[in-house]
């Protein structure tokens, strides 16, 4: 009979192997001798040791899952409790248990794990839901659309819900997006129809512009452009194909116009500039006639020269005021010449002026006596009120006179 700590082989050939419970059949061995009996079953013993160190392993470092790790342990815990080894089965019995306890603890912070990325990815999808709502009402077309599909990528990445949640959160997300497309869709159809209607609206104002662009009245062609122009901007834009060709057309025929009116007001300033030459020249000459010493040539020679000045025609508008104003100016001296004149040889009015100074100095003289007889009788106060009154009246009398002076007496 052969024996160690953990088993022995009696003389049939069985082995056994020892255990808290009592000694247990390991099985039978005729082979060869007992100790090579105890060796083959202390070496499927060791396998056992191995095969459980290498499960602890990768419980500890590797992402085995519980269930593949639990189907582990079920595995070596049969061929434990098989017997079928001579060692020390209950050490290893304890080991598989606390390698159990291991898994289950695994279980539970993968569970508590996937519960908080569950509930962070809730969290995460509420919120994209809630930004899709949003945007579903913007009208920032372009950055809101790239924004959606931007959600829709962060949204495959996240981790799925249970299939309720997961399922209403996807149908308010997908909403959103439909009713921002949707809205997309009527936006743009709606600016079709106006980009539309702005063509039809253009292509009407090129046809009128072109055939303007011949024309050679002036200031109404150049008003109407201008009013073209106007119902141009407020036409809006048409489709891109058809904006710059319409523009093109629109520009072309104003400018077939304005060049065409610009080589004429060009020929027409040369005209004019010539004319301010000439009239600058009658300008000096009527200008010579100041003063005015003999009225009747004077006002011939002045007659002359306004005919001549209205034959030659226009001037350049900015330099009209300054030249015209000087001939006003001549003009004016020749008028007051001509009234004074009137005045000097006008009977009546000599015979009025006579007689408005005469009173005037009567008026002036009594005042005076009456001042002198105030201050004589010692009334101060009547003398003053009289002096101021004399003021006056001398003022009128030195007006009068020298209005008399120009009748010549």
């Amino acid at each position: 009979m052969s024996s160690d700590p953990w088993g022995r082989v009696d003389e049939t050939g069985t082995v056994y192997v020892r255990t808290a419970d009592g000694e247990q059949v390991v099985g039978s061995w005729q082979a060869g001798s007992p100790d090579e009996a105890l060796a083959y079953f202390e070496r499927k013993y060791e396998g056992l040791v191995v095969e459980i160190g290498l499960l602890e392993k990768r419980v500890k470092t590797t992402d085995l899952s519980a269930k593949d790790a639990q189907a582990a342990i079920d595995h070596i815990r049969e061929q434990v409790d098989a017997h079928h080894a001579v060692g020390d089965l209950d050490a290893l019995r304890v080991r598989l248990d606390k390698l159990v306890e291991t898994v289950e603890k695994r279980r539970e912070e993968r569970k508590q794990q996937r519960a908080k990325q569950s509930d962070e990815a809730r969290h995460a999808k509420e919120a994209l839901v809630a930004e899709a709502e949003e945007l579903a009402q913007s009208d920032q077309w372009r950055a809101a659309g790239e924004r959606l599909r931007s959600l829709v990528d962060t949204w495959k990445g996240l981790p799925r819900l249970d299939r309720k949640s997961d399922d209403e959160l996807w149908h308010r997300f997908s909403h959103a997006r439909s009713a921002f497309s949707k809205r997309r869709k009527a936006h743009f159809a709606s600016l079709d129809a106006q980009r539309e209607e702005a063509r039809r609206t253009k292509e009407r104002l090129v046809a009128e512009a072109e055939s303007l662009s011949g024309s050679t009245d002036w200031g109404p062609t150049a008003a109407r452009y201008r009013e073209l122009m106007a119902e141009w901007k407020a036409a809006g834009r048409a489709q891109r194909e058809h904006e710059d060709d319409l523009w093109n057309r629109f520009r072309g025929a104003q400018d077939v116009f304005f060049a065409a009116r610009s080589s004429v007001f060009a020929e027409r300033d040369a005209e004019q500039s010539e004319n301010l030459k000439l009239k600058e020249e009658l300008a000096e000459e009527a200008e010579k006639l100041l003063p005015i010493g003999d009225l009747k040539s004077a006002r011939a020679a002045f007659r002359s020269l306004n005919e001549r000045w209205e034959a030659i025609g226009h001037v350049p508008r900015d330099a009209r005021p300054k030249i015209e104003g000087r001939m006003h100016a001549v003009e004016r001296a020749l008028q007051e010449a001509e009234e004074t004149e009137w005045r000097r040889t006008n009977p009546e009015a000599r015979a009025r002026a006579e007689g408005l100074t005469g009173q005037l100095q009567a008026a002036v003289d009594k005042l005076k006596g009456q001042i002198e007889q105030a201050r004589a009788q010692g009334n101060n106060a009547r003398a003053d009120k009289l002096a101021r009154e004399l003021e006056g009246r001398q003022a009128l009398l030195d007006q009068a006179l020298k209005g008399l002076q120009e009748f010549g007496g």
